[in-house]
């Protein structure tokens, strides 16, 4: 049935749009979040029914990448999408095969910290806008409200205030931290926390300025701005992280916290959902990592979940910026982030009503954000695997040297292509 649902959707997505057999405009709406189906089915029909003269078909297909990547190829870019802000979407975006929103009155209706996580991924050409974001993800230090209170512990707002509300979790006989390096993705966790705070700035950029001379007497590098990121990992995980985390994945994290067998655990919203289907009881909370000594260093990581486009040669520009303004209209968003736990992208969004997401949505509406590092990074770098080995043996000096070599090696691929 999956298969025959599959060929039904790319189908109709290779047969473009048109004009309906009605007369109303059909606009393809290609529609990547499978999670969110229902909510997008709900949109879609009260946006019709406020614009009679539209007929929006929604493609939407288990394996969303090859199926875009697909319609591409056959140079069918579907009239409104909505797509991951990923590096993948960066690559996207620099082909040319987005509009571009700049100049749109929506525009001025988003947090311009968010804006410019998408314009760091890339863009067709420089001052162009080519997605909007509708709903944002976080990434931080979940934790359980009721440990705090129980040995009235304080939220951290530095590094030496982390380390004395290990100290004494760790003198109760309450684990700090749950950890779960068995799955090499939860590694990038306190990497992705920690990496913003204390590498220089403007890294990544001054890094593809490197190029293939990467290393450890370049202006930056890994093994030259990453060792602090490397020791205060290991602080976190091999001093104050339960016992037998290295074998422990990511479901067994989520049971664990909800289970209240540790009181902190770097994790993204995303994990909210499982943690409270274990115990829909717990009182969760979220506060940024505190990296440094300096309060104000601390970010919330944050990436846009959701993001809406439209193909640039679309034949239906007014109908698509129609539909695209309802998507992101107040109203809209605002149902969107409720029902997915997610954090509106607007400028003046209402606080949201989850509890957990209030502390950390003041850092968000400041713009005192962070994109995910390791959508910087290329998509076949073996950034999870090297960290993961990291957290296995603690060879920090290892695994930035091959965080420099791999680095040098794909921007030494990367250069000779474009000669």
């Amino acid at each position: 049935m999956v298969a025959v649902a599959t060929l039904f959707a790319v189908t109709a997505a290779l047969a473009g749009c048109g004009p309906a057999d009605d007369g109303r405009v059909q606009l393809d709406f290609f529609q990547f979040k499978g999670e969110a189906a229902q909510d997008f089915r709900d949109i879609v029909a009260d946006f019709e029914a406020a614009n009679p003269d539209i007929d929006v078909v929604i493609n939407q297909v288990p394996d969303p990448d090859t199926a875009l990547r697909t319609l591409l190829v056959k140079d069918r870019v579907p009239d409104v999408l909505t797509v991951n802000g990923s590096a993948y979407y960066g690559d996207l975006a620099k082909a040319g095969i987005f509009y571009d929103f700049s100049g749109e009155p929506i525009v001025d209706t988003v947090n311009p910290a968010v804006l410019d996580i998408l314009d760091a991924l890339g863009t067709a050409a420089p001052g162009e806008i080519n997605a909007l974001p509708m709903a944002n993800n976080a990434l931080g230090v979940i934790y359980n409200r009721e440990i705090f209170a129980e040995h009235g512990l304080e939220v951290p707002t530095t590094w030496d205030e982390l380390m004395d509300v290990c100290e004494r979790l760790k003198a109760a006989g309450v684990a700090p931290f749950y950890a779960t390096a068995a799955d090499a993705w939860t590694t990038l966790e306190p990497f992705l926390t920690l990496g913003p705070e204390i590498q220089p700035d403007d890294f990544f950029p001054r890094l593809r300025e490197e190029g293939a001379s990467v290393g450890p007497d370049s202006s930056v590098s890994f093994q030259k701005d990453y060792p602090e990121v490397f020791e205060k990992m290991g602080v976190l995980y091999d001093q104050y992280a339960q016992d037998g985390w290295r074998s422990r994945g990511y479901d067994d994290g989520n049971a664990a916290f909800a289970r209240g067998e540790s009181a902190m655990y770097v994790m993204g919203i995303w994990s909210f959902s499982q943690i409270l289907a274990n115990d829909p009881d717990i009182e969760l909370g979220m506060f940024p990592m505190p990296g440094t000594d300096d309060p104000e260093d601390r970010l919330i990581v944050t990436g846009v979940d959701v993001a809406v486009t439209i193909g640039r040669d679309t034949a239906h520009p007014e109908e698509a910026l129609r539909f695209v303004n309802y998507l992101l209209s107040p109203e809209t968003v605002a149902r969107y982030t409720e029902s997915q736990v997610a954090l509106s992208p607007l400028a003046d969004a209402p606080p949201p009503s989850f509890d957990a997401l209030r502390e950390i949505t003041p850092f968000f509406e400041a713009g005192k954000i962070s994109g995910f590092l390791d959508h910087q990074i290329p998509a076949a770098f073996p950034l999870q695997q090297i960290l993961q080995q990291f957290f296995f043996d603690a060879d920090a000096t290892a695994a930035m040297e091959r965080l420099d070599k791999e680095w040098a090696r794909f921007a030494a691929r990367s250069y000779s292509e474009d000669s």
